[in-house]
C-alpha cells in the first residue's frame, strides 16, 4: 500500500494544478446542490423495540389525525400580584392568546390548543395557567413562521402586565454556540503556526479541512430530504470532519517537512509523505469509519444515519489529505518552510544532497521526553494510570437520562417556564404520562383506578376513548420532575403491574426507553468498535501487544472521561467554572458518542505515533532507539493535533445548551487525557518495559495476514534502498543513558 500511495502523493504533486481544479470543481458542484435543494428537517425519529415507540405506533392507528409524536408547548400564563387568572380581564388576554395560534401565522401546523378554563389547567390558588398546544409535526420540523407564532403569542399579554413563558419541544432549535468555536479555530491557527514556523504551512492543513467538510457537509445538505437525514447530522460530521481534516493534514504536512529536512527533492518528499505518513492516515480513517458506522449497533435509524453520513466526511478527508494536500503542497513551494530554513536546504530551486545535512539530528522536546520515560518506565507508567484511574472513580456512579426544559439556563422562557409550572402545579406537570390502552372502557377504567394507588402518582384524569370505543388514553401527572428516578420508577411501576394491551409512553417514558437502549446497546457497541480496530490496528503494527494495549489505553482514558463528566455536571464539581447551572442525569448518548469520537481521533495519534516508531523498528534501530525516533518525529504534531482538538471541543463550552456544553467538556477533556497521558507517557513506558516483546507475531499469524506495508518498507525495496538489521536488545542501555 504505501508504494501505491507514494505513487498516489506524487502523481498529485506532478499534476497539481489538475487535482486542485478538480477537487474545487467537486466542492462548487456540492455547493451548488447544497443550495437548490430544499432546506433539510430533523428526519424523522423513532427508537424501535421500545414500548414508547410501540405506544406511539397504536396511537397513530386507534387515534388517526392525533400527531402523537408532533410538538408540544404550553404557553404559561402567571397573574399578576393581587389578581387571579380566573379575573375577567385575565381571561381575555388568554383567549387573544388561543385565538391568535388558531388563526395567525403558522395555524396550519397547529392540531389543537386547549383552553386553560375548560380543561382544569389552573391552578389550585387562581395564580397561574397553562395553554396546551398540539402540533402535527415535530418541534425540529416546524417552520420558523410557525415557532416565531409561538415565541410572540403572549406579547400583549406580557403587555398588560402578566407573566408569560413558554415551554415544550415545539421551541427545539439547534443550539447557539456562541463565539467559542471561532477561538476554537483561532487557536488551532496559532498553534499550527508555532508547530510550522510558516503561515503558509499553517494555513494549508486548516484550507483543505475546510475543503473536505464543505464537501461533506454540501453533500449531505443537497441529500438530507432524499435520505431523510436530520439537520444535526451535518452538525455531526462538520465536528468530525473538521477534526480529523486538520490531523490528517497536519501529519502529510508534517512528514513532507521531515523528508525535505533529509535532502529529498520536493515531488520525491510529497509521494514518500504519502506513503508513510499517508499509510498512517489511511488506517487511521478507517477506525474513525469503523466507530461512526458502528453506530448502526445502537438500532436507532437517526444516529445510525449521523453515523454513516459522518464517516463518508471522514473518507472525504482522507481522500483530501492523500491528493489535495501534495498537490498544494507543490503550489506553495519552498513557502511552507520556516524563512531560516529554505536557504539551507535549497540552493537555486534544487534540493541539496542528502549527505549535506545533519546526519545526527539535534534533541528536541520529544526525543528529551521520550528518553525520560525510557529511563523511569514504571514510575510514568504508575503515574499515569492511577492518576486516570482516580479521575475515573465517579463514573461509577453515572446516571443517564435525558434533559429536560429544567436543565435549560435560568434566563431562557423555557426554563422560566419550567419553573412557573413546578410552582403553580407541582413539578410532575412538566412531564405528563401517556398511558395507551388497547382495549374497551372497563378496561381504561380499571388500568385508572390502579395507577392511582402507585406511589409517585399526583393525579390521574378520567380515560379519553376513541371513537370505535377500543383504545382509551390515560393522563398520568407524576409528583416529580421529568428526569428524576422516582418519575423513572413510577414507569416501570405501571409498566410491570400491566399487560401487553397497556402501554407507557409520552415525553418522559420515550426519554427513559431511549437512554435505556443507549446503555444496553454501549457494550456490543464498545466490543464491536474496539474489536474491528485491534484487528485493523494488528494488520498495521504486525503485533499483538501494540494494538491491545492502545486499546486499553483509550478504554481507560474515555473512562476517566466519563468520570470527569459526572464530577461536573452530575456532581457540580467545579460547576461555576464551566457555566453548568443545573446538575443532573449524563445525557444518555454521551457514553456511546465520546467512545465513538474519541476513539476515532486517540486512534489517529496512536496510528500516526506507533507507526514512526515501527517503521524506525523494521528499518533497523533498537526497540528503545525506535521509541525515541517516533517521539522526535511525530510528538511535536500529535501535541500539535491535540492542542487544536481540545481548543475546539472546548469551543463548545460557550453554547447556551446544556447538552452542547457537556459535549464540548467531555470531548475536550478525553482527548486531553489519551493524547498526553495515554499517548505521550503510557504508551512509551509499556513499549520499554516490552522492548522486542512489542512487536512479537506469531510466525502462523504472520503468515495469515495481509501484509499492509504501513512502514514503507516495500516502498523502500521499490526505490532500492536498503535497511540494515536490527541490533540486539542490549544495546537499548545505551541509548537511554546518552
Amino acid at each position: 500500500m504505501a508504494t501505491f500511495l507514494y505513487r498516489l502523493g506524487r502523481g498529485a504533486f506532478r499534476r497539481r494544478r489538475l487535482v486542485v481544479l478538480a477537487w474545487v470543481a467537486l466542492l462548487f458542484a456540492a455547493v451548488l446542490g447544497a443550495a437548490t435543494a430544499s432546506a433539510p428537517t430533523s428526519g424523522s425519529f423513532s427508537i424501535p423495540g421500545t414500548e414508547a415507540q410501540r405506544a406511539f405506533d397504536l396511537l397513530d392507528k386507534k387515534f388517526p389525525g392525533m400527531a402523537a409524536d408532533g410538538a408540544t408547548a404550553r404557553i404559561v400564563i402567571k397573574a399578576p400580584e393581587g389578581a387571579k387568572v380566573t379575573d375577567q380581564n385575565v381571561k381575555t388576554e388568554v383567549e387573544k392568546v388561543i385565538t391568535g395560534l388558531k388563526t395567525g401565522p403558522g395555524a396550519a401546523e397547529v392540531a389543537s390548543v386547549d383552553d386553560p378554563y375548560t380543561t382544569q389547567a389552573v391552578s389550585q390558588d387562581g395564580s397561574t395557567a397553562y395553554v396546551s398546544v398540539k402540533y402535527k409535526v415535530s418541534g425540529m420540523e416546524l417552520k420558523d413562521a410557525t415557532r416565531d407564532a409561538l415565541k410572540e403569542s403572549g406579547q400583549d399579554a406580557r403587555a398588560q402586565g402578566l407573566g408569560v413563558e413558554i415551554g415544550g419541544d415545539a421551541l427545539m432549535v439547534a443550539p447557539e454556540t456562541g463565539s467559542g468555536e471561532i477561538i476554537g479555530i483561532l487557536v488551532a491557527a496559532i498553534v499550527l503556526v508555532i508547530t510550522f514556523g510558516s503561515l503558509i504551512a499553517a494555513g494549508l492543513p486548516l484550507l483543505t479541512a475546510l475543503i473536505g467538510v464543505g464537501i461533506g457537509v454540501s453533500s449531505i445538505t443537497a441529500l438530507a430530504n432524499v435520505l431523510d437525514l436530520g439537520s444535526t447530522t451535518s452538525t455531526l460530521a462538520m465536528m468530525i470532519g473538521l477534526a480529523v481534516g486538520i490531523d490528517y493534514a497536519l501529519f502529510i504536512v508534517s512528514r513532507y517537512r521531515a523528508e525535505l529536512a533529509e535532502g529529498r527533492a520536493r515531488d520525491e518528499a510529497a509521494g514518500r509523505a504519502a506513503g508513510t505518513a499517508g499509510s498512517a492516515v489511511v488506517f487511521a480513517g478507517l477506525t474513525v469509519v469503523i466507530a461512526l458506522v458502528g453506530l448502526a449497533v445502537v438500532n436507532i435509524p437517526m444516529l445510525t444515519k449521523m453515523g454513516v453520513a459522518a464517516a463518508g466526511t471522514v473518507v472525504i478527508a482522507v481522500l483530501v489529505a492523500l491528493t489535495l494536500v501534495p498537490a498544494i503542497l507543490g503550489i506553495a513551494g519552498k513557502r511552507v518552510l520556516p524563512a531560516g530554513e529554505k536557504s539551507k536546504l535549497f540552493g537555486k530551486g534544487r534540493a541539496k544532497n542528502p549527505a549535506d545535512t545533519d546526519a545526527k539530528p539535534k534533541p528536541n522536546g520529544g526525543t528529551r521526553w521520550a528518553r525520560f520515560v525510557l529511563r523511569r518506565p514504571v514510575m510514568v507508567l504508575l503515574a499515569g494510570v492511577i492518576g486516570l484511574g482516580i479521575i475515573a472513580i465517579p463514573a461509577s456512579k453515572l446516571e443517564m437520562g435525558l434533559p429536560d426544559d429544567g436543565a435549560q439556563p435560568v434566563s431562557t422562557t423555557q426554563r422560566k417556564a419550567y419553573d412557573l409550572m413546578s410552582d403553580g402545579f407541582g413539578p410532575g406537570f412538566n412531564g405528563p404520562l401517556m398511558v395507551v390502552v388497547d382495549g374497551d372502557k372497563a378496561l381504561a377504567d380499571s388500568t385508572a383506578e390502579r395507577i392511582k394507588g402507585l406511589p409517585g402518582v399526583a393525579a390521574v384524569a378520567p380515560p379519553m376513548q376513541n371513537e370505535a370505543k377500543d383504545a382509551a388514553i390515560v393522563s398520568v401527572i407524576p409528583k416529580d420532575r421529568p428526569s428524576s428516578h422516582a418519575t423513572e420508577e413510577l414507569v416501570r411501576d405501571i409498566r410491570d403491574g400491566s399487560g401487553d394491551d397497556v402501554l407507557v409512553s409520552g415525553q418522559t417514558a420515550m426519554n427513559i426507553d431511549f437512554s435505556q437502549k443507549m446503555n444496553d446497546a454501549l457494550l456490543p457497541y464498545l466490543a464491536l468498535v474496539v474489536g474491528l480496530a485491534f484487528l485493523l490496528l494488528m494488520l498495521v503494527f504486525r503485533s499483538i501487544l501494540v494494538p491491545l494495549k492502545a486499546a486499553l489505553g483509550f478504554l481507560l482514558s474515555v473512562v476517566a472521561a466519563l468520570g470527569a463528566v459526572v464530577a461536573v455536571f452530575q456532581w457540580g464539581w467545579l460547576a461555576s467554572v464551566f457555566g453548568v447551572e443545573q446538575t443532573g442525569p449524563i445525557m444518555s448518548m454521551m457514553p456511546i458518542f465520546m467512545v465513538g469520537v474519541v476513539f476515532g481521533l486517540a486512534m489517529d495519534y496512536e496510528v500516526f505515533l506507533v507507526t514512526r516508531m515501527r517503521e524506525a523498528y523494521v528499518h533497523g534501530e533498537r526497540p528503545g532507539q525506535a521509541v525515541v525516533t517516533g517521539f522526535r518525529y511525530s510528538a511535536r504534531v500529535v501535541v500539535a493535533a491535540a492542542v487544536i482538538m481540545i481548543a475546539v471541543f472546548a469551543g463548545f463550552l460557550g453554547a447556551s445548551d446544556q447538552m452542547v456544553k457537556m459535549i464540548g467538556f467531555g470531548l475536550a477533556i478525553a482527548v486531553l487525557f489519551d493524547a498526553f497521558v495515554v499517548r505521550m507517557a503510557i504508551v512509551p513506558a509499556v513499549l520499554a518495559l516490552l522492548g522486542h516483546k512489542a512487536w512479537w507475531l506469531p510466525k502462523w499469524l504472520d503468515r495469515i495476514l495481509p501484509n499492509v506495508d504501513v512502514e514503507g518498507e516495500s516502498l523502500r525495496k521499490h526505490l532500492g534502498e536498503d535497511s540494515g538489521p536490527a541490533d540486539g536488545p542490549d544495546k537499548d542501555r545505551e541509548l537511554v543513558n546518552a
